[in-house]
């Protein structure tokens, strides 16, 4: 199969299995919450991933339970414990090359816990991020891709995205914007989409009218 070839006047980035592997944190994370609640960790990860924290605790948590209080602690927690997170491979070098006014983060994660994770290992910060605090509704509904175009200068379907959860597909697909794949998730919302396993597999340049993205 030859490359695939898309143009774009921006890229959009997810920030949690697009450009930081943080799966062993976040399935640590969630280990903690479901045996301080009786819960099984299993059934909160097979949902859990590409969505605000406090729309799984709300989903999850027994009643009673401070859903926001509960949310602030895993949180904290994750900010606090950077080990175990990495690069996905050539995120850095990717958005070290881009123009910082034709690129952002979207991720379902707070804006604290994002520039922790991206500084820790050694991504650049953009210059639009648009997080969980700054929605009102998060993904999967288009409006945090959209509110990060807007923010950019364009509209969301000038955009090329890149997202590996079902939750962050369907937002930018519901957005207008043409979105890749990145990984191995193989579900629903991925079929008929482009796919590259890491960020070491997409090649940027610039072109007349913004830029040509190469998907090896």
């Amino acid at each position: 199969m030859g490359d695939s070839v898309l143009t774009a006047s921006l890229l959009l980035f997810d920030m949690d299995g697009t450009l930081v592997d943080s799966t062993a944190s976040v399935e640590r994370a969630w280990g903690r919450f479901a045996d301080r609640h009786g819960l099984e960790a299993s059934a909160i990860l097979a949902v859990a991933h590409g969505r605000p924290t406090i729309e799984v605790v709300a989903e999850f948590a027994p009643r009673g339970v401070d859903v926001v209080a509960e949310t602030d602690r895993i949180e904290a927690e994750e900010i606090d414990r950077t080990d175990g997170i990495s690069e996905i491979p050539g995120a850095a070098a990717l958005l070290h090359g881009l123009d910082r006014d034709r690129w952002a983060v979207v991720t379902s994660a707070t804006r604290a816990l994002t520039t922790r994770r991206l500084a820790a290992v050694g991504i650049p910060l953009p210059k639009i991020l648009v997080a969980a605090d700054d929605v009102t509704k998060g993904k999967p509904h288009p409006q945090p891709y959209m509110l990060a175009a807007k923010a950019l200068g364009f509209d969301a379907s000038e955009a090329v995205v890149f997202e590996d959860a079902p939750a962050g597909l369907n937002s930018a697909r519901a957005a207008g914007a043409a979105t890749v794949v990145v990984g191995d998730y193989k579900g629903e919302a991925a079929e008929g989409l482009p796919r590259v396993p890491d960020l070491l597999s997409v090649t940027v340049s610039p072109n007349d009218s913004g830029m040509t993205v190469t998907l090896v």
